[in-house]
C-alpha cells in the first residue's frame, strides 16, 4: 500500500468514527449543541461548569422585582452602600423579590452584599454567586403555604451560609451546585421568630470543601430530604451532610444533636449521597 492511499485509509477511518458518535447521539434525539454540552459535562463534571457573563452592570441600589426579571447572564455586583462582600447580617441586597416572583438567568459578582432577599413564594432560576458575601439568597416569607424554587444556578466563596432560610414554607432546591462554602441551606437556628421548615435538596453537586450540606433544628419540626447529591473532592467523607440542631429565637448559637439520616429530622439514607 503506498503512502498515499494508506493516508486516505487512515482518514477514512477517523470520519466513520466521528460520524459513529454522532449518530449514535443523533439517535438519542441530542441536537449538535447537546452533543458539546454533554462532551463537555462528561469531561469536567457538572460541578465545572460555569456561565460567561454578557456585560455587567453595577448596583447601588436593590432592585426589586414583582414579576419575572430575566438578566441575561449580565453580571450584577454591589456599589455605593451594596459595595461590600462581608459578613455583616444588616446588608441590603442585590434583588429583593416580591412574593410570587421570580429572578433568572443573573450573574452576582463581586462585591455581592446580600445577595437576593425573597419576601415570600419566589422562584431563582438559573442564578449564580461567583463570590457569595453574607447570604447567597435568604428566603423570608411567613406563610407556612411560601414555597421557595431554586432550580439550575450555583455558587461559590460562602465563609457561612450559601441559602439562609428564615421564614416559613418550603425551600427546593434542585440542580445546583455548590463549592468551597460553609453550609449549602441553613434553617435559621436563632431567629427571633422560629418556624417549622421544609427543606428538599435533590440532583446537586457539592465540591470540597464545605462543611455541610443542610443545617435543620429538630426542635421546631423542621425537616430536610436529600436525593441524588454528589459530593466532589471529599475522599475522606468530612463534609457533614444533614445536620440536626436545637434552635432557639434568643439569639444564641444553636446546640448541635446529631448529623446524618435519622428517619424523621433528616430524611434519607447513605444511597442518595455519592462520592466522586
Amino acid at each position: 500500500m503506498t503512502a498515499r492511499v494508506e493516508q486516505r485509509v487512515r482518514h477514512r477511518r477517523r470520519v466513520t468514527k466521528r460520524r459513529a458518535v454522532i449518530g449514535g447521539v443523533t439517535a438519542l434525539g441530542l441536537t449538535g449543541a447537546a452533543l458539546v454540552t454533554t462532551s463537555m459535562l462528561t469531561t469536567a463534571g457538572a460541578s465545572s461548569v460555569w456561565p460567561t457573563a454578557k456585560g455587567s452592570k453595577a448596583v447601588s441600589k436593590t432592585i426589586p422585582v414583582s414579576d419575572t426579571y430575566d438578566g441575561k447572564l449580565t453580571k450584577f455586583y454591589g456599589s455605593g452602600a451594596l459595595g461590600t462582600s462581608g459578613q455583616d447580617e444588616s446588608q441590603d441586597p442585590v434583588f429583593e423579590l416580591a412574593d410570587g416572583a421570580t429572578l433568572k438567568n443573573v450573574i452576582i459578582g463581586t462585591p455581592a452584599a446580600d445577595g437576593v432577599h425573597c419576601l415570600g413564594s419566589c422562584t431563582l432560576q438559573n442564578v449564580w454567586w461567583l463570590d457569595v458575601g453574607e447570604d447567597a439568597a435568604s428566603f423570608k416569607g411567613k406563610s407556612s403555604s411560601a414555597v421557595y424554587t431554586v432550580y439550575g444556578g450555583g455558587a461559590k466563596g460562602a465563609d457561612d451560609k450559601v441559602l439562609q432560610f428564615n421564614g416559613a414554607g418550603k425551600l427546593v432546591v434542585s440542580k445546583f451546585q455548590v463549592e468551597n462554602s460553609g453550609k449549602l441551606v441553613r434553617s435559621c437556628g436563632n431567629c427571633k421568630t422560629q418556624y417549622k421548615r421544609t427543606i428538599i435538596i435533590n440532583d446537586v453537586d457539592v465540591t470540597a470543601p464545605m462543611k455541610a450540606i443542610v443545617g435543620v433544628n429538630a426542635n421546631y419540626g423542621d425537616t430536610a430530604a436529600l436525593r441524588n447529591i454528589r459530593i466532589h473532592g471529599d475522599s475522606k467523607k468530612k463534609i457533614k451532610t444533614c445536620v440536626s440542631f436545637q434552635g432557639n429565637n434568643t439569639g444564641k448559637e444553636p446546640t448541635e444533636l446529631s448529623t446524618g439520616p435519622d428517619g424523621k429530622t433528616c430524611k434519607f439514607t447513605t444511597s442518595d449521597i455519592s462520592y466522586e
